[in-house]
């Protein structure tokens, strides 16, 4: 009996080490590369800092292909789907090379659409009342196809605003004013009255506006 036991424990003990090694093998002979995050595109840009609510700390917002900006300072629009219902669940900004972008995020339903412009002054939608907004510009933003909160089940932006970031040239800061009659409207400040861009993303969906830090 003895003889027979020096005889197995052997025999298992190296199986037991040959099977680690093709294990090891297998597992150790080629580099794993993790699956890259879904999304509707993506960028060779280095994320900036930003400022949010409702939304990740940085400007992590993917564009593959900006529209060329204006030559002018016209205003931009684009209609909304027929059947838009969204609300703007979070606002970010962040400083890039050359611009600065304001990203509004959205929930609910269909395709919003968008009125930009530059305005004398700022005065709530809502209550015809001046807002203040720091700048030498105002960029008035108008979110179409807007729905209220008990409408999309979509919590609307609870602030801050005004909404600040670092590192920023050409935008001050962003006030957020309100939701009426199918339009949300906010307004920008820019350092002046320089060129702007207007574009949506998708997943989720995003209206961005980008403002040039120079004419």
């Amino acid at each position: 009996m003895r003889t027979r036991s020096r005889l197995v424990v052997p025999l298992l003990l190296t199986a037991s080490l040959v099977g680690s090694a093709l294990l090891a093998g297998c597992t150790g002979g080629g580099t794993s590369h993790p699956a890259s995050a879904g999304s509707s595109t993506a960028t060779s840009r280095a994320p900036a800092p930003s400022s949010t609510a409702g939304g990740p700390a940085t400007d992590t917002d993917a564009v593959t292909s900006e529209p060329p900006f204006p030559a002018d300072v016209k205003p931009d629009t684009a209609a909304a789907s027929a059947d838009s219902r969204v609300t703007v669940r979070a606002l970010r900004i962040g400083a890039h090379d050359g611009f600065d972008r304001v990203v509004f995020e959205l929930g609910g339903t269909g395709k919003p659409g968008w009125d930009v412009r530059y305005v004398d002054r700022a005065v709530s939608q809502g209550s015809g009342k001046p807002v203040a907004v720091a700048g030498g510009a105002v960029l008035q933003v108008g979110v179409t196809g807007a729905g209220y909160p008990y409408d999309t089940g979509v919590t609307e932006y609870p602030g801050p605003s005004p909404l600040e970031a670092a590192g920023t040239r050409a935008v001050t800061q962003v006030v957020f004013d309100s939701t009426f009659e199918g339009t949300t409207a906010a307004f920008i400040g820019t350092a002046a009255r320089t060129p702007f861009r207007v574009y949506a993303l998708s997943n989720p969906t995003r209206i961005v506006v980008e403002v040039a830090d120079r004419g």
